[in-house]
């Protein structure tokens, strides 16, 4: 099957995901979404593949929704910001979390909004010096969505959850290493070839060990992981139908501060 926004290539038993939007630092959009959840439920779930990458093409990992592109509207007009995460980019999320094999990623440049929630999605995660990571929802007036208020507290803490929740801050790759965003921080130039060697030694390690790894990992730490989406894309759907999140958006797309008032 031929896609369009990402590229899928296998060698061996190593599947690598390529998310291909550059020119939008692979942003994501609806097809976006699709794409990527086929491919982690299709080609990258064979038996033949023992190990999955996931990186980026161009200058980022992902920079998050393409606001550009919208989302389509709901029965009220206001976008349908429920109907878009609950169909597309929570499957593909909770597709990456159960994948039985592990699935690690490799972030260079900004992993940002969403963009943050696959990286953290994935098992293990290296960092080029330069990447940053991001719960950006907040200066556009919404909530972390794709799983980040699952993925992120076990990682960093109540403290550092809130800060990054709330202020919507840049952590840079050396401090999320330092919080437990990240495995590994490498040189730019060496990330890939860093993330190479990784999935090379997965690939020939004992896959159905690595499974039931994932799976008791994922029940301790994450719980009811589908419970958690569902409770996000509730809430994003009513922040989507806000004075803010319109001021938020326009604000950004103006490239000036957002003028809020909790309406």
């Amino acid at each position: 099957m031929s896609h369009e926004t990402i590229i899928w290539e296998q060698s061996g038993g190593i599947g690598r995901l390529t998310l291909n939007r550059p020119e939008t630092l692979n942003a994501w959009t609806a097809q976006f979404g699709h794409e990527l959840k086929d491919l982690v439920e299709g080609e990258a779930a064979d038996d033949s593949v023992r190990a999955v990458l996931v990186t980026g093409a161009g200058r980022g990992f992902s920079s998050g929704a393409d606001l550009k592109a919208g989302f389509d509207p709901a029965e009220d007009g206001m976008p349908d910001i429920q109907k878009e995460l609950h169909q597309i980019y929570h499957p593909a999320i909770a597709a990456v979390r159960r994948l039985p094999k592990p699935v690690v990623a490799a972030v260079n440049g900004p992993a940002v909004g969403i963009g943050c929630s696959l990286a953290l999605a994935c098992d293990l995660v290296l960092a080029a010096e330069s990447s940053y990571f991001g719960l950006a929802f907040v200066n556009i007036g919404l909530m972390p969505d794709g799983g980040s208020t699952a993925f992120v507290p076990p990682a960093v803490g109540k403290a550092r959850a809130f800060q990054m929740a709330l202020l919507g801050e840049r952590v840079s790759a050396p401090q999320a290493l330092d919080w437990g965003l990240v495995n590994w921080v490498h040189p730019d130039d060496r990330l890939m070839a860093e993330a190479q060697a990784l999935v090379e030694r997965l690939a020939a390690g004992p896959t159905r060990s690595y499974a039931a790894s994932k799976q008791a990992l994922n029940r301790f730490i994450y719980g009811d992981l589908d419970a958690q989406l569902h409770l996000e894309a509730e809430l994003q759907h009513a922040l989507g139908r806000t004075k803010d999140f319109l001021e938020g958006t326009l604000a950004f797309v103006e490239k000036r501060p957002p003028a809020f008032t909790g309406a």
